[in-house]
């Protein structure tokens, strides 16, 4: 394991056994702030993993004894707010589905430039950041049949916890601390995605739909998570 250490509050474990491509990713990362932990395979990661804590975690797919899927895996029971994004050389479907069910935040197939991964990581730790709460008393926040805690990125309905991914998070948190107020779908596709992600306004309605399974009693006819046609949302505030 190789390590870079600038004066920075955000620390990124990099996993990724390519040599050239790791020293590559460890530097310009470095240079743009963050301290690097480097590793090369799964069971240096895993090591990493349980002796520190990580704000965000790019994982290569492929790995010579076993695949970042696994690492990621590790890492949400024991980080469950630390952000990830996945490189990999295939990228078929299938990898990015399970990808995104680990709660990834990005899926980046080889190659790719520089630029793109750092703006794509500058905006997962925007998101990340954004979703914790500002005081420890406001971790727990009830809405609707759901309990939400902002620093573990899960929610609690029916007495079952569900962990809720980077997007979902910030999301959630844009609507609660604008409670009461219209959030226009521009605001929310400018704030949670990045121009390189070609989000649409349908894909704000997709994720309103998921948090209203989670929130709403009846998620058919809403009353918390109320649509204002046209515009966007408003998280109604509660009596």
């Amino acid at each position: 394991m190789s390590e870079l250490k600038p004066e920075t509050k955000f620390r990124i474990l990099l996993i990724e056994d390519e040599k050239n491509l790791g020293l590559t990713l460890q530097e310009r990362l470095a240079s743009e702030g963050f301290a690097v932990n480097w590793c090369k395979n799964v069971a240096e990661s895993k090591d990493e993993i349980s002796q520190r804590r990580f704000d965000l975690a790019i994982l290569d797919v492929g790995l010579p004894d076993g695949n970042g899927f696994e690492v990621a895996e590790f890492l949400r029971k024991r980080q469950k707010s630390c952000a990830m994004i996945f490189l990999t050389a295939f990228g078929t479907p299938e990898d990015r589905v399970r990808g995104l069910e680990l709660g990834a935040e990005d899926y980046i197939v080889k190659p790719f430039h520089l630029k793109e991964l750092v703006l794509r990581v500058h905006n997962a730790l925007k998101r990340a950041r954004f979703a914790q709460p500002p005081t420890e008393h406001a971790d727990a926040v009830h809405l609707g049949k759901a309990t939400v805690h902002f620093s573990s990125f899960t929610v609690q309905v029916d007495g079952e916890s569900q962990t809720l991914t980077q997007k979902e998070c910030a999301l959630l948190k844009l609507l609660y601390d604008r409670r009461g107020e219209v959030v226009s779908r521009d605001e929310i596709l400018n704030f949670i995605w990045s121009d390189e992600e070609f989000p649409s306004p349908r894909t704000v309605d997709n994720f309103i739909l998921r948090l209203r399974r989670l929130t709403e009693t009846d998620p058919e006819h809403p009353i918390l998570i109320r649509s204002i046609r046209g515009v966007g949302y408003r998280l109604e505030v509660e009596k």
